[in-house]
């Protein structure tokens, strides 16, 4: 049974989502890596507790002999919390949490950290990091990542644009990228620009792939 010492040094960078400044597990390959250490593995969700209209939700993840609790407000894109959210929303914070939950074993306990990186393989992934990064294409059509791209918008529009950035990456984890390149299709030209600058990397790589190949 690996222990937490081991857990904390594995490499994660490939996995994660980035929005707003801030990193994510993926919840999809944590669950995968985690049954894969430990096929016993369990987690389930305490009821959300509700502060004035915000919401928090809790999940506890059972590993490696041991049972950690995480906790996670349902936020916006600007990683705020949610007044009155939705099922979606509530849907998106469960997952963050429970991978979340799972890095309190250490899998991917850096990020949470802060850090950008396991110590160990710091300079040498920074290096592929940046290269990886750096060989991205952005697709056809000059959607490309633009900072400030929200910035045309109102409130509402924005906060329509993250919920279909959500929408759109997690059509990409479940693998149904027809479904995830549909719906941006849907958008005009300057909706989808600033849609794809809401979008982590691997989403885009993913939805750029599939466009090639049509």
């Amino acid at each position: 049974m690996m222990h937490y010492s081991e857990l904390r040094k594995i490499n994660v960078n490939d996995y994660i989502e980035r929005k707003n400044g801030l990193a994510y597990l993926s919840w999809s390959w944590a669950v995968d890596q985690l049954l894969q250490l430990d096929e016993s593995a369990s987690w389930e969700y305490a009821e959300p507790r509700i502060f004035g209209e915000t919401m928090m939700v809790f999940c506890t993840v059972h590993a490696f002999g041991k049972s950690r609790t995480a906790q996670l407000p349902v936020m916006d894109f600007r990683n705020k919390a949610i007044h009155n959210p939705d099922a979606f929303s509530v849907n998106t914070a469960m997952q963050r949490c429970l991978a979340k939950a799972i890095s309190l074993h250490g899998l991917g306990m850096y990020i949470y950290a802060g850090e950008d990186l396991p110590m160990a393989e710091m300079k040498e992934n920074e290096t592929k990091e940046a290269k990886a990064n750096k060989d991205i294409e952005a697709p056809k059509q000059s959607i490309t990542p633009t900072a400030g791209a929200l910035e045309a918008f109102n409130t509402d529009e924005k906060d329509l644009l993250a919920r279909i950035a959500e929408e759109v990456t997690e059509l990409v984890q479940l693998e149904e990228l027809r479904l995830a390149h549909e719906r941006c299709e849907m958008l005009e030209n300057d909706e989808k620009v600033a849609l794809w600058s809401l979008l982590d990397s691997r989403t885009r790589s993913a939805l750029k792939k599939y466009k090639s190949s049509l």
